[in-house]
């Protein structure tokens, strides 16, 4: 379990499953980002302690993060998505801290790599930049700057090659 300002962080319990769908349900126009989080629990590419939730000192989680396995290229790596928080906590540091929790979980099971097709605001913070830049590409049309990847392990660069998603992303 992490601190990072007033957030604790840690590893998502069966208890969390509910208030991990309704702050997706909460942060997105439409359910569709809770709907993957649930196909993907019941997918090979679900990893156990890398859905992470950012929560007050009453423990009730406000923001979530998610990675699950992707390939990029044939080389294991992966997808930061979603990252989510409660509309009423946005912008209070829970979603930086639980991004920085998930990729520290990540770091520790020995993962390498991470892409996220996201805001290039925001990702950025936490290492990530343009994957085109590593040869990285998707099979969908995106903005060249919202693909982004991240390698988590200074000694490994980044892989080039197309990212592919576990099914329950369509991509």
């Amino acid at each position: 379990m992490n601190t990072h300002s007033s957030w604790i962080t840690r590893v998502e319990t069966g208890e969390d499953i509910a208030a991990v769908r309704a702050i997706n349900v909460a942060a997105f126009e439409t359910a569709s980002e809770a709907d993957l989080v649930d196909a993907l629990r019941d997918d090979p590419a679900w990893i156990d302690g890398l859905s992470l939730v950012a929560a007050g000192a009453d423990g009730k989680p406000v923001g979530h993060a998610l990675l699950t396995r992707c390939h990029i290229g044939v080389t294991p790596a992966l997808c930061l998505a979603p990252v989510a928080v409660l509309p009423s906590h946005q912008r209070t540091g829970a979603g930086t801290a639980v991004t920085r929790a998930a990729l520290a979980a990540a770091a520790l099971l020995g993962e390498r790599f991470v892409v996220v097709l996201g805001h290039p605001e925001y990702y950025p913070r936490f290492g990530f930049g343009r994957a085109s830049e590593h040869g990285i590409d998707v099979t969908i049309d995106v903005p060249d700057e919202a693909l982004m990847a991240l390698a988590l392990d200074q000694e490994h660069p980044l892989p080039s090659g197309t990212v592919r998603y576990a099914p329950p992303f369509g991509i």
